[in-house]
């Protein structure tokens, strides 16, 4: 029988005979066949570094009853996985929760062990919210199978619900404020053991007491070091193994030098120890972290915020009944009611009833918005006064607010090239402190100074690039944040760093500049009738059509004409108040009406004619009218500097009339997708940042060729998918709000590094020369921290601006 621990997983290897494999030349020893088979498996995929770099032991691998292999089976349902699950190019997207997972090592196995199952396109983990995203060809495989591949590692997966990742994060908070408890207890009590002997507040104290109060505080800082410090010892093992170095390294070298030193002396006997200073120091940084962690998770950048507006259930419309169902069980189609106060559980559009919507946590507007039968309705807005009935046309994943969450996932799971700058500095900083610490020391003790542990000490602590680390994620947080709540997402991790330079903005007319949708914007009645007589006769009539032109008369009266007919590229014929009417373009009315047309002045978009079977009626110009606050927006950018351009597709004399009104730099209409393209690459080519706005499938190909690419609210969710930002609420002032807010947060990032590397410059040389004790250094390390992390909150406050003071491009 042997008693050696498992080489997997750390269990007691027991058996007769033994379970071993021979690796490398040697015999490794196994608790059962599963951990064997994962070993032989890790190794057969030459994954074999993720036992050079775990810094803790693998969980036991467990053999899946047909039971539980039946239960995931059951996700490969069509109707299961429309919860979870998303199509996207090439695929299916889904949000896997993982389980088992004990370090980084864990991520770096997992990830290469799935892109080597047929079918994965993509399979990426975040450690902070231990959420997978994973994207498969349906054809070559099920998700069943990806599934099963995870749990033979003895890791487990299951499909991401909100809560299990609100109590994942409950525990997570727990555990780090047990910790942090432990260590300010420690530091409470060692502080009042050490107080009076450095202050000699004491005298005459005897060996025997003196030892005592050693050995007593050795006590008190055992679990301090071995409970509360634990994460940063786990975390400089695995820096250390996968030779990349972090401010974890300094801290626990720190740490654990102080902590050796001192059990040393209180075993043999010597001058100093220094367990306050490690109890001190571990809560310091302990409550730094602690902090920073939850301003964090507060701001909900994780999406765990937006999370809490999807409703558990719904009331769904059958016949004349209606019954209360889960919201993930509704489907493209279903007719759901919505009273007031609740919140929507799906995307749909109304069919019945008038009402308001707070859609604040879609867009970030909290000004209520009307909503009118056919309008379009988003899950995660609350209706505010009337009840209404609504079609569902996306429920589950495929809902605009799921889509959004899984945006903000993505942008916190990228990090962007700033924040791998500030790495690589903190990383070369944490290397050349560790071979200046030594030698610092050493030449103290050359020296004959009593304190040269001490001064090793306070430099290890001092110089922790804790704040320089901290420089720039804590800023892109709140920024992103703060864009958030005006309704301007970014969808990629340079989405902010793109936008500080921009000094030209290039708009789409359709749908970005303009509504996307035609209005009524002049009516000239030709009989003795009133305007709104004859407005009321048109809608009349164009209330059954579904046609965009006959959209523009849908919200006028409610009575509908008899008899109407649709005549296919010409108008509507019909019956109303004993007149036959007509309505259509000219030539049809007028074969209709067999009067000459009157004669009239032309009007600046398209001409409706509406006619009786003996006179012309009246004529009614439409047109796609500027946004309301497109002027604002583009007069804004002007003032700053930032060039402003229209492009578009449409006839030349409609762009340049809409760009002339706007007040707009330069107009260029009737392009082609590659002719835009052409355009974005000749204002590169002379210097210029540009951003582009759009809403359509055509603007992807000059979306993709700008510096940065930002999609409307209502664009087509390919559009959006491909967009570095989308503005959800499609209002154009954001955009130079979201500009502004770059520029701070480079500006913050700035004061942030200045800060971080002024202050590790400057304590460097003090601890050197022996001026800071190692307590001293601990707070010092903690409030240099804490000052990064509240300046970049300051991204995330909301005031009120002047619209001269919105943007200046950088210089």
């Amino acid at each position: 029988m042997s008693n050696l621990p498992c080489f997997h997983c750390g269990a007691p290897a027991e058996g007769s005979p033994p379970i071993t494999l021979e690796l490398d030349g040697e015999q490794r020893h196994f608790c059962c066949e599963g951990c064997k088979a994962v070993c032989q498996t890790i190794r057969s995929e030459g994954l074999d570094r993720f036992y050079q770099f775990r810094t803790e032991l693998a969980v036991t691998p467990r053999t899946l009853t047909d039971t539980e292999i039946n239960r995931i089976r059951e996700l490969d349902h069509p109707l299961v996985q429309d919860s979870f699950v998303v199509p996207v190019k090439g695929g299916q997207e889904a949000t896997l929760l993982i389980g088992g997972l004990t370090c980084s090592a864990c991520i770096w196995l997992l990830e290469h062990h799935m892109a080597k199952q047929a079918g994965v396109l993509s399979f990426s983990v975040n450690h902070t919210t231990q959420r997978a995203r994973l994207v498969w060809d349906t054809s070559q495989t099920a998700l069943s199978d990806l599934l099963i591949a995870i749990h033979q590692l003895g890791y487990t997966a299951k499909p991401y619900q909100a809560d299990e990742a609100e109590q994942a994060l409950k525990r997570e908070n727990r555990s780090a404020l047990i910790r942090l408890a432990v260590a300010g207890i420690g530091s409470f009590q060692s502080m009042m053991l050490a107080f009076p002997l450095y202050f000699e507040l004491v005298s005459d104290l005897s060996p025997t007491f003196i030892e005592f109060f050693r050995w007593f505080s050795l006590l008190v800082a055992t679990p301090v070091v071995f409970y509360s410090a634990r994460p940063f010892f786990s975390n400089a093992m695995r820096d250390v193994r996968s030779k990349q170095l972090s401010m974890d390294v300094p801290v626990a070298t720190a740490i654990g030098l102080a902590y050796a030193a001192s059990a040393w002396v209180t075993l043999t006997g010597g001058e100093e120890v220094y367990f306050e200073s490690v109890c001190m120091f571990t809560f310091f940084l302990l409550l730094g972290r602690y902090i920073e962690s939850q301003a964090r998770y507060r701001a909900g950048l994780t999406g765990r915020s937006l999370a809490g507006f999807q409703p558990s259930v719904a009331s769904r419309i059958q016949g004349d009944e209606t019954e209360l169902v889960p919201a993930h069980n509704l489907r493209a189609g279903d007719i759901i009611s919505v009273r007031p106060g609740e919140t929507l559980p799906a995307d749909g559009v109304i069919v019945r009833g008038r009402t308001t919507l707070d859609e604040a946590a879609l867009t970030g507007e909290y000004l209520p918005e009307t909503r009118n039968p056919g309008d379009q309705v988003h899950s995660g807005s609350v209706n505010g006064e009337h009840p209404f009935e609504m079609k569902v046309t996306r429920a589950g994943a495929q809902t605009r607010l799921s889509g959004i969450l899984r945006i903000l996932d993505r942008v916190q799971a990228e990090k962007p090239p700033v924040a791998k700058l500030a790495d690589r500095i903190a990383g070369r900083f944490v290397g050349q402190v560790l071979l200046v610490t030594p030698l610092i020391g050493l030449g103290w003790w050359l020296a004959g100074a009593s304190n040269a542990f001490d001064i090793m000490l306070s430099v290890l602590v001092v110089t922790c690039p804790c704040a320089l680390s901290l420089a720039t994620p804590t800023a892109i947080t709140s920024a992103t944040i703060r864009l958030r709540k005006h309704g301007f997402l970014p969808t990629r991790g340079h989405s902010l760093e793109s936008m500080r330079d921009i000094d030209t903005v290039v708009f789409d007319k359709t749908g970005t500049l303009t509504r996307g949708k035609l209005q009524i914007t002049d009516t000239v009645s030709l009989a003795d009738l009133s305007e709104e007589q004859c407005l009321a006769l048109a809608c009349s009539l164009e209330r059954v059509s579904e046609h965009p032109i006959a959209r523009a008369f849908h919200h006028g009266s409610s009575a509908k004409a008899a008899n109407v007919t649709n005549h296919l590229g010409g108008g509507l014929t019909g019956e109303r108040d004993g007149l036959s009417l007509a309505i259509g373009h000219r030539d049809f009315v007028q074969d209709y009406t067999k009067q000459p047309c009157p004669s009239l002045p032309p009007s600046q978009g398209i001409d409706i004619w509406l006619v009786s079977d003996r006179q012309w009626l009246a004529r009614f110009s439409l047109d796609d009218q500027p946004r309301p606050d497109a002027r604002a927006a583009i007069q804004t950018l002007q003032s700053n500097g930032v060039k402003t351009i229209l492009l578009s597709g449409d006839r030349s004399n409609h762009v340049h009339r809409i760009a002339e009104f706007l007040g707009m730099d330069e107009a260029i209409g009737e392009a082609s997708p590659e002719q835009k393209l052409s355009v974005l690459k000749r204002l590169t080519d002379e210097g210029h940042r540009v951003m582009m706005v759009g809403d359509g499938l055509n603007d992807l190909p000059s979306m993709a060729g700008a510096s940065m690419s930002v999609a409307m609210g209502e664009a087509a969710d390919l559009t959006q998918l491909n967009a570095d930002a989308v503005l959800l609420n499609g209002q154009l002032t954001e955009i130079p709000k979201a500009l502004r807010i770059s520029r701070s947060m480079r500006r913050i990032i700035r004061q942030n590094m200045i800060w971080a590397l002024g202050y590790n410059l400057l304590a460097l040389p003090l601890a050197a020369a022996g001026f800071v004790p190692p307590w001293l250094a601990a707070i010092g390390m903690s409030v240099s921290s804490l000052v990064v992390v509240l300046n970049a909150l300051r991204l995330s406050r909301q005031r009120r601006e002047p619209d001269s003071a919105i943007y200046s491009p950088a210089t």
